[in-house]
């Protein structure tokens, strides 16, 4: 079940819709993005099922590379960013194997970086992996449920963001929160190129103002790309709403994910 109507989610909405409408409404355009999208879901739906696999040469873009584009959109960011450098051979293995082209920003996010790291490290958008960041974006989804969405950052309170492959709402391609303080997906109505955008620039004081305590900076600085915080009591808890009144500690975020999927499995969600 999902949610549509959790505040975090409408506020979102809103001020996205006022501040970033004129610049999405460019990039859609400029991208061609639902031309793009039928293209990545299918590509990734035969990238998972292991068959008829393109040489890595053939997904990359030298015309029309999509890394410019990305590296034009940081340059303008209100939010700090941190792109983590890419080894060649890591990053032309996870581009093969997830079959996307240079030519989206997806692709040269994958290709290019290792992973972007935003405001302080509270954001991980996945690429080929790094020492700080030591996950890639096609490891990260195996043995998870890329069918049902395609898991594209996550964050340091162990907030997830995918992108819907069905499963999540009738609003394929689009992205989805996972939100710690509900345990709900929550959907953005925003493509994977708009939440970049988002990340660069976008509110995230506003977005993540119940999830964020005092001085959370000194302790996300100290974060492994790796690690997420567990709290308790837990944040979707009504003991839990206060993040200042509420203890955490490091764990494994791939412990911390398992651990929020099988709540939602025991709450029947």
């Amino acid at each position: 079940m999902v949610a549509n109507g959790h505040g975090l989610a409408c506020s979102f909405r809103l001020h996205y819709s006022f501040s970033f409408a004129a610049k999405c409404l460019h990039i859609c355009r400029m991208l061609k993005t639902k031309l793009l999208l039928i293209l990545f879901l299918f590509v990734t739906d035969m990238t998972f099922a292991q068959q008829h696999k393109k040489p890595l040469e053939a997904l990359l873009n030298k015309e029309e590379p999509g890394w410019p584009l990305v590296l034009e959109w940081i340059s303008s960011a209100t939010n700090p960013v941190e792109i983590l450098p890419a080894d060649t051979a890591r990053a032309g293995a996870t581009l093969y194997e997830l079959q996307v082209t240079t030519r989206s920003p997806m692709g040269a996010i994958v290709y290019s970086s290792g992973g972007i790291l935003i405001d302080h490290g509270w954001i991980r958008i996945l690429g080929s992996g790094h020492d700080r960041l030591n996950r890639t974006l096609h490891s990260w989804n195996q043995g998870k449920n890329p069918a049902e969405f395609l898991l594209v950052a996550d964050d340091a309170v162990g907030g997830f963001f995918a992108i819907n492959s069905g499963a999540l709402g009738e609003d394929m391609g689009k992205i989805y929160y996972f939100d710690p303080a509900t345990l709900n997906w929550e959907g953005l109505d925003i493509s994977y190129s708009q939440f970049l955008n988002f990340c660069f620039e976008g509110d995230l004081k506003d977005f993540y103002k119940d999830l964020r305590w005092s001085n959370w900076q000194q302790e996300v600085a100290t974060l492994d790309g790796n690690e997420v915080f567990n709290f308790f009591p837990m944040l979707w808890t009504k003991e839990g709403k206060d993040i200042n009144g509420v203890s955490r500690k490091k764990v494994p975020v791939e412990e911390q994910y398992g651990i929020n999927m099988e709540l939602r499995k025991q709450l029947g969600r």
